[in-house]
């Protein structure tokens, strides 16, 4: 949908945007447990466990989908790894970095439209671009010495398709089905009738 209106953030959006980011904050601690107990699944190909990788990176997405204002994607994304490494977070606090980082990368697609757009693709735009931007932090936080074209290069590119399709369409996905609920009435995502 698209819509003109003030870029100003009201009292339900900080509330609404801080639920989203510490529901998710709880999420992101049981998924890091997840992500632990899977390694052994994918022993067969160890950048394979990038396909759940997207999980990490909804808040983002559905925080620009849903509050429609600058920073919402960027302030989901960073204060739900904040929350994560408060419940204990095995990677410790360079996780609110790692967050400050893909909650850059889904702000960057609503911003590139002028927080004008909010349909499908600019959700799997979101996705894509905040997983790229986790893939580059990972490339060079935990991977810089792994081998180049067994691991780096497919868990890099892994890493953004999951994004895409796990962030991204889940993340509209959740938008959609959270409107059909009424609870987002307030706002225009809960309105937006238009097609995908």
């Amino acid at each position: 949908m698209k819509e003109s209106g003030s870029t100003g953030w009201r009292t339900v959006d900080i509330v609404v945007a801080s639920v989203i980011a510490v529901a998710f904050g709880v999420i992101f601690w049981a998924w890091n447990l997840v992500w632990g107990a899977t390694e052994g699944a994918f022993t067969f190909f160890p950048p394979a466990q990038a396909v759940i990788y997207g999980v990490w990176l909804v808040p983002g997405v559905l925080g620009g989908l849903v509050i429609r204002k600058p920073g919402a994607a960027l302030y989901c994304e960073f204060l739900a790894a904040f929350v994560s490494v408060m419940l204990g977070s095995q990677w410790g606090t360079m996780a609110v970095l790692q967050g400050l980082f893909q909650g850059v990368g889904a702000e960057l697609a609503f911003l590139a439209f002028g927080y004008r757009l909010f349909r499908l693709p600019v959700a799997v735009l979101s996705g894509a671009l905040a997983g790229l931007a986790a893939a580059i932090f990972d490339q060079i936080r935990y991977y810089s010495e792994s081998d180049f074209a067994s691991f780096r290069l497919p868990v890099f590119v892994i890493t953004v398709v999951s994004s895409a399709i796990i962030a991204g369409v889940g993340g509209w996905a959740l938008t959609r089905a959270l409107a059909q609920t009424g609870v987002l009435d307030r706002f225009p995502a809960g309105r937006d009738r238009a097609p995908v």
